[in-house]
C-alpha cells in the first residue's frame, strides 16, 4: 500500500471511529504542549527533566501536599542519585529550595521559589488564559464531561507505565 492509500485509509477509519480521532488530537496535543515546554527548557538552561520536576512541585504546592525528593524522584522515575542531582542543578539555578519540615526535622522538603513561578507565568501565562478563555465556552456539565474523560486518560496512561515498567 502506497503512503497516500496508508493516509486515506487511516482518515477513514478514523472517520468510523470517533474515539480514534480523539486520541490523535490527544497526541497532537501532548506533541505541541511537549515542543513549547522544550523551548521553554532551552530558553532558561533547563532539561526537559528540569521542566517536569517544576511542574511536579507546583502540583504538589497546589494541592498542599508536601514534596520530598523522595515524592519527586517516584513522580519522575528517577533513583536517589539522579534526584539528588536534579534538586542540586534546581536549587543551584534558584528555582527551588530545601528546607526542613517542621514536624519532623530529619525530612526534607522541597520548595518552588516564587522567581521561579513569575518565570513559567511569564512564558506560559498567555497559553493558560488562552485554556481558561476556552474553557468559559462550555457549559459545566460540558466541563465536567471533559475533566472526567481526561482524568480516565491519566489512568490509562498511568496504566500503561506501571504495566511496562521493568519488574
Amino acid at each position: 500500500m502506497e503512503g497516500a492509500e496508508r493516509r486515506e485509509a487511516a482518515e477513514r477509519r478514523d472517520e468510523e471511529e470517533p474515539g480514534l480521532r480523539t486520541v490523535h488530537q490527544l497526541r497532537a496535543v501532548t506533541v505541541e504542549l511537549d515542543l513549547l515546554g522544550a523551548e521553554f527548557a532551552q530558553r532558561n538552561g533547563l532539561h526537559p527533566t528540569d521542566l517536569r520536576a517544576l511542574i511536579c512541585l507546583l502540583d504538589a504546592a497546589r494541592a498542599r501536599t508536601p514534596a520530598t525528593p523522595g515524592s519527586l524522584g517516584r513522580q519522575l522515575g528517577l533513583n536517589s542519585a539522579g534526584t539528588t542531582a536534579l534538586v542540586d542543578r534546581l536549587e543551584r539555578l534558584g528555582h527551588v529550595r530545601r528546607t526542613r519540615d517542621g514536624r519532623d526535622r530529619r525530612r526534607v522538603l522541597l520548595e518552588v521559589d516564587e522567581q521561579a513561578v513569575s518565570l513559567g507565568m511569564s512564558f506560559f501565562g498567555p497559553l493558560i488564559t488562552d485554556v481558561v478563555a476556552a474553557a468559559r465556552t462550555f457549559s459545566d456539565t460540558e466541563l465536567a464531561a471533559i475533566q472526567r474523560f481526561l482524568l480516565t486518560v491519566r489512568e490509562a496512561i498511568a496504566a500503561q507505565r506501571d504495566s511496562a515498567a521493568p519488574r
